[in-house]
């Protein structure tokens, strides 16, 4: 008997096939959350005199090269000026601050970083953006990558390139 002696060859390593990992354009620094439910009078009151007293014996520097997320997870309503002024402390040494919880802020970070991403690589090729990762990439940086690259790519798949899910192919 006489065997084929035809190599295997992998069609995907030979394919035009682009990987896109969001996982790659994980910005690097610690993601705090900052709840100042206990700045308030018994959790639920600003008193403003209290509040920027707490705000001037702070230690900001303690958050420098930090994504921050603001809350209050009591129900206490906050007004709009503690946030930015609590900002205006944090903005010498946090990359970025938002109000919300640590989703809010990286969905917010994603946001940033595809905005500035550059596409032109990916004109007029098949894209699979890979889903599993290991760091905290939010649910919603998949749907702005995918709205970004639909206008320009051939195709875009989800997963693997072994076992990818389609999901657009130019006409």
């Amino acid at each position: 008997m006489n065997f084929m002696q035809d190599e295997i060859v992998n069609r995907v390593a030979n394919s035009k096939l682009v990987t896109v990992n969001l996982e790659d354009y994980y910005p690097k620094g610690d993601r705090v959350l900052i709840d100042i439910k206990d700045w308030l009078f018994e959790g639920f009151v600003l008193r403003e005199k209290d509040f920027r007293n707490h705000i001037a014996e702070y230690n900001w520097q303690q958050y420098q090269d930090c994504f921050v997320a603001l809350t209050c997870t009591s129900d206490a309503i906050i007004p709009g000026w503690a946030y930015m002024l609590l900002s205006i402390q944090l903005e010498p040494y946090a990359k970025k601050i938002v109000i919300g919880n640590l989703e809010n802020l990286e969905t917010s970070i994603y946001q940033d970083v595809i905005n500035t991403l550059d596409i032109s690589e990916f004109i007029d090729k098949p894209i699979i953006i890979k889903g599993c990762s290991k760091k905290p990439v939010p649910k919603n940086a998949y749907i702005m990558l995918t709205t970004k690259l639909k206008p320009i790519a051939k195709s875009i798949m989800y997963g693997e390139a072994c076992s990818s899910v389609p999901l657009f192919k130019k006409k």
